[in-house]
């Protein structure tokens, strides 16, 4: 006995699936319908904006053509003005001087404007004045371009309509009717012809005007955009600011964030000993008081900075470290300072400035890292390279820890430090040394401090 019952080969039924009732017919919507799409381009608000801007075009050739058209005139008066040929010859003769008038460094930032309110184009527009010969090329070429094809556009819509409704309304009004321009009097004589030709006139300024009007719609973004130039000008500038920002972010996270945690430090040291040691806690909230006064100034000069303004207080220098040193001492540091070849007076502005806030970000690293540890600083003059060396103990190693932590990949400041290192083009290296020299990656060696070490150039090399 075979086992294909109900069409199936392995003898299984088919279950019946839900009844699934039919629906009515989806139509297209108005939106899809081509015939709407077609009208709405010819003749849609972008259309007649497209044709607006086309118009202004048209005006704007009006004093070129006119200037050539009485020269043509005077040079051959038996044509008369209003011939086709002298009025064509006017055009070719007013077209190099739109050309040169686009040339003008204005003519981008009045052809942007318009552009980019009537063209409806997708990319981007200037508005700036052309400020190099290659944008000022391109926009004389877009000048000319919406200059002639506006022309057309103005001639078509006041001369060709009229004579398409004479055409139309010929047939109907027979003898009474105003007789059309002679090149299109042939065609009166036939009505379909004189139908269909008349409708065709009116149909031509709209044709002419939505293909020109998207022509220029997609070489609006290629003549009056960007060039190279002003991309990689663009890209500086935004390099420029960039710049900026971090370099105002540096001077708050070294100065400001540096007052901070030394106020904190200094905060917490005072209120251990208020009731052991009355004395220590009242030089701790003087050097409180003097920080804060010292950071008021610095948040003042970075705020000078954010403004564009002269600086109003001048940064700090070398010449100041002897009252970071005291500052940080006032806390309890046992800060041990040496200094070798050093005469603050005679370094170069810009290097002082960088090597006082590097030696006030390793200071203020070593109270917050190492609280009550000694720190060496010291400075030193060595073959015109000013060398700077922080040194602290670390903090004891927790137990099961091989290697301390390493602070070199967090925080804000050793970027700083080394940014403005850079820009010196020096050198600069942090991270746990052991008693003889840097603490090796396998950790064999017993790294028990902390070393900040910068070299700066005195003399800025080429």
């Amino acid at each position: 006995m075979s086992d294909r019952r109900d069409g199936r080969p392995d003898g299984r039924r088919d279950r019946p699936g839900p009844a699934v009732l039919p629906g009515p017919a989806v139509l297209p919507g108005p939106a899809v319908l081509p015939g709407r799409r077609g009208l709405r381009a010819l003749l849609g608000r972008r259309a007649r904006l497209r044709w607006m801007h086309l118009l202004l075009g048209a005006a704007l050739l009006m004093p070129f053509q006119l200037l050539t058209s009485v020269a043509v005139a005077v040079v051959g008066p038996g044509s008369g003005p209003s011939a086709l040929l002298p009025q064509l010859l006017a055009l070719a003769l007013a077209l190099p001087l739109v050309a040169a008038a686009g040339l003008l460094p204005v003519a981008r930032s009045l052809e942007g404007a318009m552009a980019r309110t009537l063209c409806g184009a997708d990319g981007e527009i200037l508005t700036a004045p052309a400020d190099s010969w290659s944008a000022r090329r391109r926009t004389s070429l877009w000048f000319t371009l919406h200059t002639l094809l506006g022309g057309i556009t103005g001639a078509l819509s006041l001369a060709v309509p009229p004579a398409g409704v004479l055409l139309l309304l010929h047939p109907l009004l027979g003898r009474h009717a105003l007789q059309p321009p002679a090149p299109i009097q042939p065609f009166t004589q036939h009505l379909w012809l004189s139908t269909a030709l008349g409708l065709g006139l009116l149909v031509l300024p709209v044709l002419f005007s939505g293909a020109a009007g998207r022509a220029l719609a997609r070489l609006a973004p290629r003549l009056l955009g960007p060039t190279p130039a002003d991309r990689l000008a663009a890209a500086r500038e935004r390099a420029d600011r960039m710049a900026e920002r971090n370099r105002v972010a540096r001077e708050l996270h070294d100065s400001v964030g540096h007052a901070l945690s030394v106020v904190g430090i200094q905060a917490a040291a005072a209120a251990r000993l208020l009731r052991t040691d009355p004395d220590f806690a009242a030089a701790a909230l003087t050097a409180i008081e003097e920080t804060a006064h010292d950071a008021v100034a610095e948040l003042d000069h970075v705020l000078g900075l954010l403004r564009d303004e002269e600086d109003r207080t001048a940064p700090h220098t070398l010449a100041d470290l002897p009252a970071l040193l005291d500052r940080a001492r006032a806390v309890g540091a046992a800060v041990d300072y040496a200094e070798d070849g050093l005469e603050p007076a005679t370094l170069p502005g810009t290097l002082s400035r960088e090597a006082y806030r590097i030696v006030q970000e390793g200071l203020g690293n070593a109270l917050k890292h190492a609280d009550g540890a000694p720190v060496q600083v010291r400075l030193t003059v060595r073959e015109d390279t000013l060398q700077i060396t922080v040194v602290n103990p670390l903090r004891p190693r927790p137990r099961g820890r091989t290697r301390p932590r390493s602070r070199t990949g967090g925080g804000s400041g050793l970027t700083g430090m080394h940014e403005r290192v850079r820009l010196l083009r020096g050198t600069l290296e942090a991270g746990p040394v052991g008693p003889d020299g840097p603490d090796r990656p396998d950790g064999s060696d017993a790294a028990d401090r902390w070393r900040l070490a910068a070299g700066l150039p005195l003399r800025n090399p080429a």
